[in-house]
């Protein structure tokens, strides 16, 4: 039983669909899940686990932020043995290509956070996507993207949520960053450190050049696209 989760030996599927938002993962998990079970309700951030298509899979919140993320990520790779975590979050658009309600298919993820240099000695370290997990993201995305713009690229998983430095963002988008969020970077690199495999899938929930929103709750219960996708993905093969 580990410390943050507290799931039982074998409460855990193989596979975990990881949202940011708690409350996000107690929506998917009664939407898309068949029998869905809460394992954990330490510290408010739910894990559930269920079904899908007679076959299971875990939700589990991961709260904002990458030290957030790497706690989940670390306690589900080495406490739980799971095999594969698909990110299912929200991001800003930098990219006026993209439009609010697209998604974003992270092939890896740029970042101000310090976490990688101090791992690799002041190294700059280039996390990326699972490529079978990305590439079966893509086609899954042709039938379940419900109309919404699909784009596959860099992200920036950024400490800062209210970033400081608009110039450096923009910058990013000048050199094909397509959105911001906050968790990617982490995920990957625990993924390729423990040998699992680890992608993210997420929906503009705002645009940082236009200035367009979603409402908190859009972003906790509409956002169904990128499950679906997320779904379809992690049991493809």
């Amino acid at each position: 039983m580990s410390t943050h989760i507290g799931a039982a030996p074998g409460d855990i599927a193989p596979l975990v669909l990881m949202p940011g938002d708690p409350l996000r993962a107690r929506w998917i998990a009664e939407t898309f899940l068949e029998d869905a079970r809460c394992y954990s309700e330490v510290r408010g951030m739910y894990g559930y686990t269920g079904t899908w298509q007679g076959r299971p899979v875990s939700v589990q919140g991961s709260g904002m932020g990458q030290p957030s993320m790497a706690i989940y990520v670390h306690e589900l790779f080495t406490e739980y043995d799971v095999r594969t975590v698909i990110r299912v979050g929200s991001c800003g658009a930098l990219s006026e290509r993209l439009a609010v309600r697209d998604l974003v298919l992270a092939s890896g993820a740029c970042t101000d956070s310090s976490m990688n240099r101090i791992r690799f000695d002041g190294w700059d370290y280039a996390p990326v996507a699972d490529f079978e997990l990305l590439r079966a993201a893509r086609d899954a995305a042709t039938q379940h993207a419900e109309g919404a713009g699909v784009h596959v690229g860099l992200v920036l998983s950024s400490d800062s949520f209210y970033h400081p430095r608009t110039d450096v963002t923009a910058r990013m988008a000048e050199h094909g960053v397509l959105a911001v969020e906050m968790e990617t970077s982490a995920l990957y690199t625990l993924a390729a450190r423990h040998g699992r495999r680890a992608l993210a899938v997420c929906t503009v929930s705002d645009h940082i050049v236009t200035g367009e929103e979603t409402t908190a709750q859009e972003r906790e219960q509409t956002f169904g696209a990128m499950v679906r996708i997320a779904l379809a993905a992690g049991f493809a093969g």
